[in-house]
């Protein structure tokens, strides 16, 4: 059942007393009794579909690409337009497990504003980046991650998200198989120019509880907010703040509850630059529960759960959204869902916001 205001209200001031982090149990809300259906279904990968990340031209819309991970050790990153048509000239083949895949704009590569789309590489231990749309290695065979670690898995690598900071650095936040419950479990680099042209990584910080239960793969960043979240799979989703000058206190630990498996692919979508919902998939049962982003007037990191929604694709790890209209199919924004056979789901935003939820302002 839905928790009374006056139990948020009491919650809200315990933490206000005692500063630990916001812990928010998952309200009870029912899913829809509709299974929503993707207009569009990918071509399939040749192994193992995983997460998707979604590239806008900045000069026509229309030509938005979709970029795939193929998790193999023979793997690589798929591209597919908005059609759901492999692009075969700019797949990249030959990857070793690569695993997650993000996107950011405007990396300066010698003295140029560069797209970049950036997977990890699990068993190289590295992060692989490419420039876009041309899908050119620009990283001199990769960025190695977590360097001095000698445990089982704490160096192959699961989750990347990318983040611009107001000031225009961009970091990435990378995740792993398993790792510390110290407050270490991932760590941040700064990507600039390496004087070639090419990307380096430089550490800048390790953060991120971990219950120790499952795994953490999903990690999204809010760059309007300045926030990070990520899927600490079988417990809950985590919130920290994104720059690193702002410290490694945990602000909210909520969806902690009603989840049938694993917590996974987180997505945000924006209705302005404060509002709008955080996706995030619960593998088990073929949906997503929607939260609240901008939480409440009175506690920022109080995410309600919003609505609960089934989908066609199966048992997804990864997804991403975008909030801009991209051609007449998408008018609203995209919705993207990695599905277990080999396929990735395009979705409508306005098919999955139905009638409860808003579009962008």
């Amino acid at each position: 059942m839905l928790k009374s205001n006056s139990i948020f209200l009491f919650i809200a001031f315990t933490f206000l007393l005692t500063g630990c982090s916001r812990k928010l149990n998952t309200a009870a809300v029912s899913a829809d009794s509709v299974t929503v259906k993707p207009v569009i279904i990918s071509e399939k990968v040749q192994f193992d579909s995983d997460d998707p990340a979604i590239w806008i031209n900045p000069e026509d819309a229309s030509k938005s690409l979709v970029i795939g991970t193929d998790k193999a050790a023979d793997g690589g990153l798929y591209v597919f337009d908005l059609q759901g048509k492999i692009q075969h000239n700019l797949v990249v083949k030959g990857l070793k497990r690569p695993n997650n895949v993000d996107i950011a704009y405007g990396l300066s590569l010698n003295g140029k504003p560069t797209a970049i789309a950036i997977t990890t590489e699990r068993f190289t231990h590295k992060l692989r980046v490419f420039s876009l749309p041309d899908m050119k290695a620009v990283d001199n065979g990769g960025l190695s991650m977590f360097d001095g670690e000698t445990a089982p898995e704490y160096r192959d690598l699961m989750g990347i998200a990318v983040y611009t900071s107001k000031t225009g650095k961009i970091y990435a936040i990378v995740g792993r198989k398993t790792g510390p419950k110290d407050g270490s479990y991932l760590w941040q680099y700064l990507l600039t120019d390496d004087g070639t042209g090419k990307v380096k990584a430089e550490l800048v910080r390790k953060f991120g509880h971990y219950s120790g239960k499952k795994e953490i793969e999903a990690i999204a960043a809010d760059n309007e907010l300045g926030y990070i979240y990520y899927s600490d799979e079988q417990f809950g989703v985590r919130q920290y703040y994104a720059d690193p000058e702002k410290g490694n206190e945990e602000l909210a630990l909520f969806a902690t509850t009603g989840f049938k498996e694993d917590h996974e692919g987180i997505s945000i979508y924006k209705t302005s630059a404060t509002t709008g919902y955080i996706l995030v998939s619960d593998q088990g049962a073929n949906q997503f529960q929607i939260f609240s982003r901008s939480g409440t007037a009175k506690n920022p990191f109080q995410h309600e759960l919003l609505k609960i929604v089934k989908v066609t694709a199966g048992h997804s790890d990864g997804s991403e959204v975008v909030n801009v209209p991209l051609n007449e199919t998408f008018k609203h924004g995209l919705f993207v869902v990695m599905s277990d056979d080999k396929t990735f789901h395009y979705y409508r935003w306005e098919d999955i916001a139905g009638k409860d939820l808003k579009f962008k302002k």
